[in-house]
């Protein structure tokens, strides 16, 4: 081999030797840089899946909750959130304003739910879809809507209240019995709300939190009174004579019934000769039983169930009011299963029947209207009916604070829409004695006491009261042998004050 040839040879293994070192180098390190990036990445995901902190750039309700622990988190959205729904909702009909609380029906958000969810990303233990996850984050932000709640039928029963209030509600036909006459009022156009689109108005709008200092228009439409069925009428009214008796062996009443009969054939004439008359009255036949619970006396109710007392201002108009209605109830017996109507009972207030303008609640404000006052009658029977343990079937409380009972504690009956309604829910008759004397409404109940009867009384809570609202919860209570047994929760009332 020549010396050219040799230096050729080993220059070529030179340049081999060169490029394979090259390579192996290279390779070493890009093999270091993956193992320190692995390295790094997976310390990074470590250290973020062990972390106690939320991610940077989180949201839950537009609320940021960046580098909080849960705990601090949920304090933060809760303590934000509670503020913005301390405001109410306005709704708006005419002249007429009505508020809505969120505390009224229950109304909250899941955040302890969405600070778990919060807390839980880039953590689910795929390593390739955390690290996607925890750079999107980082890099878009994320808003986390937690899911919102509330008591469907506490709302609509409110709604259903502000229905009731409406100036310009429905008037259904009704009927009484004064003296020795049926009295049938006509039914009036009026307007009803859409509770539906209503309903979803609130939901949307607490929901979203976007509606302070905000007035919505209640949705609403025109409802036609239903067509008088005078057979059912008589139905209802005709009754065969039954005299009174009890007996002691079972301790058992037999209350005596009046025969009561009309014509359906003269009653029909008169709406058809003048079928736009306000009223419309008709003669009763009336058969007077032999023997009635008067004669039979006290004896027949051995026990006194519930009292309950209101005070009243002498006002000579509003006295005399209270006297009428007190003096419709008194001496009624109920019998078991059957349902107590205060407007049935009581009949429609006017001027014929010796009713006289005084104070009166219209639509959150205070006028002076027939028959102002008689709300308190109704009031003081309803904490009566639930202290004797009755079944409460139909009651709304006042738009506005009364002054005769505790905020929870009233009942507003209005004629044709409000009615005071309770079933005699015992196994044995009922008998109330009302009084209206010396500055007291009272209403006593007597009947028969079971073997195990409960002590009940009445407890209210207010739930949240602002310089415009109070919404308050009404409670039952069972005792026995001064113990509680148990508390049953009875309805959720707001007020105007």
């Amino acid at each position: 081999m020549s010396n050219n040839e040799e230096v050729f040879s080993s220059r070529g293994i030179s340049k081999i030797i060169s490029k394979n070192n090259i390579i192996f180098i290279y390779t070493l390190l890009v093999a270091i840089t993956t193992i320190i990036v692995i390295a790094t990445i997976l310390a990074f995901y470590f250290k973020i899946k062990n972390s106690d902190l939320l991610l940077n750039n989180i949201y839950i309700k537009g609320i940021e909750v960046s580098n909080l622990t849960k705990k601090e988190a949920i304090s933060k959205v809760k303590k934000e959130l509670n503020e913005k729904m301390q405001n109410h909702i306005v709704l708006k009909y005419n002249n007429y304003q009505f508020y809505v609380e969120p505390e009224q029906f229950e109304a909250k958000f899941d955040v302890e739910s969405a600070v778990e969810y919060a807390y839980n990303l880039s953590k689910s233990g795929n390593i390739i879809n955390d690290t996607k996850q925890y750079f999107n984050v980082i890099f878009n932000g994320i808003n986390i809507e937690p899911k919102f709640s509330y008591d469907k039928d506490e709302l609509e029963f409110y709604l259903q209240g502000i229905q009731e209030e409406l100036p310009d509600q429905v008037k259904q036909s009704s009927y009484y019995i004064e003296d020795d006459s049926l009295i049938l009022t006509a039914g009036k156009t009026g307007e009803n709300i859409y509770l539906d689109k209503l309903e979803n108005i609130i939901v949307d709008e607490i929901t979203n939190l976007d509606y302070e200092n905000s007035i919505y228009e209640i949705p609403t439409y025109t409802v036609y009174p239903e067509l008088v069925d005078i057979q059912k009428i008589h139905d209802e009214v005709y009754t065969e004579m039954e005299n009174a008796y009890f007996t002691k062996d079972p301790y058992m009443i037999y209350v005596e019934k009046e025969g009561v009969d009309f014509s359906v054939e003269e009653l029909e004439n008169k709406i058809n000769e003048n079928p736009y008359e306000e009223e419309y009255k008709v003669a009763l036949s009336i058969t007077k039983p032999e023997v009635t619970i008067d004669d039979i006396g006290i004896d027949a109710f051995p026990d006194q169930l519930s009292t309950y007392a209101t005070k009243y201002v002498n006002n000579a108009n509003r006295t005399t009011n209270l006297r009428l209605a007190a003096a419709k109830i008194n001496s009624k017996v109920i019998m078991p299963g059957e349902t107590f109507s205060f407007n049935k009972v009581v009949g429609e207030r006017t001027v014929s029947a010796g009713y006289k303008n005084a104070a009166i609640f219209v639509n959150g404000s205070v006028e002076d209207g027939l028959a102002g006052g008689i709300c308190q009658i109704s009031t003081t029977l309803y904490n009566a009916a639930n202290l004797a343990d009755l079944e409460v079937t139909e009651r709304r409380n006042h738009s506005l604070l009364a002054s005769y009972a505790e905020p929870g504690r009233d009942a507003t009956v209005v004629w044709g829409s409000s009615d005071l309604k309770f079933q005699n829910s015992r196994n044995y008759p009922i008998k109330i004695l009302f009084t209206v004397s010396d500055g007291l409404a009272r209403c006593s109940i007597y009947g028969l006491k079971n073997e195990n009867e409960y002590d009940v009384s009445l407890e209210t809570v207010t739930v949240k009261k602002t310089s415009t609202t109070m919404v308050v919860d009404a409670y039952k209570v069972y005792k026995q042998n001064g113990v509680v047994v148990k508390k049953e929760k009875l309805h959720r009332d707001t007020y105007k004050i």
